[in-house]
């Protein structure tokens, strides 16, 4: 993923409320939202490395990766999406997981990482060094900087996660797609120095990235409520933004 924005346990329904856009190559095989055999866990996969950059089980876990905008820092390493692979197929609870993952965090590519079980959410990353924090009740957003980096768009998806809270949304995730929908390109005063130049800087800066070659491969939103159960949404397209489909899954022990 290359942008998201969550409420978590401040809702009366929903533990988790995700929504988030995947950028990347049109060019690199993948297969869309969908139940796996082996592990048992709902997601897309990377056909490229095996892996997949947002997934969620039975049990009502979670987790999600993005990578990290810095063309300087070269990408050596396991694949960062066996990062959400690995949690999701273990058994181990975020807090435990998040203490071994510390000690593997620099074997990896750049990533940022969320995960959530039951109890607890956590973020990790290995750039400039690992590190991990326990996620607070709130609203919370991450892009391809550090947790809650105020990048523009990432401001914004979190605004509109609070105002579908303010306005007591239950099960209408309409508003939050709209969101993830957003082609505004940002000011140049706001945007950040990644090290890849003003014009892809803007290009970058909307929530939705049209291009021939890259842009937003799939928009998902995830809701888990309190006792596990949810339903996981994903809206794929192709160059240009074109329209590819939707899936919509439940999950949980009921299903």
């Amino acid at each position: 993923m290359c942008l998201i924005a969550f409420a978590w346990n401040v809702h009366p329904r929903w533990r988790l409320l995700l929504a988030g856009n995947r950028d990347e190559f049109h060019a690199r095989p993948s297969a869309e939202l969908a139940r796996w055999q082996q592990p048992a866990i709902i997601a897309g996969k990377d056909l490229e490395a095996g892996g997949t950059w947002l997934g969620v089980t039975d049990s009502g876990r979670c987790s999600v990766v993005t990578n990290v905008r810095d063309p300087r820092d070269p990408q050596l390493g396991r694949s960062r999406g066996l990062l959400a692979l690995d949690y999701l197929a273990g058994e181990a609870d975020a807090n435990a997981h998040a203490q071994a993952l510390l000690r593997t965090a620099a074997d990896y590519r750049p990533f940022n990482l969320l995960t959530f079980d039951a109890r607890h959410g956590f973020y990790l990353g290995n750039r400039p060094d690992a590190r991990g924090q326990a996620i607070t009740p709130g609203v919370h957003g991450l892009s391809n900087a550090d947790f809650n980096t105020p990048w523009p768009k990432t401001r914004a998806l979190m605004a509109h996660v609070q105002a579908w809270l303010d306005a007591g949304q239950d099960d209408e995730f309409a508003p939050l797609f709209a969101a993830l929908a957003d082609p505004r390109v940002y000011p140049d005063d706001q945007l950040p120095d990644t090290g890849i130049g003003l014009e892809r800087e803007r290009w970058l800066s909307s929530a939705f990235i049209r291009g021939e070659h890259y842009g937003t491969r799939a928009s998902t939103v995830v809701a888990v409520d309190h006792q596990g159960r949810g339903v996981v949404v994903e809206r794929r397209f192709g160059p240009f933004g074109k329209e590819l489909g939707e899936t919509a899954l439940p999950f949980g022990a009921s299903i």
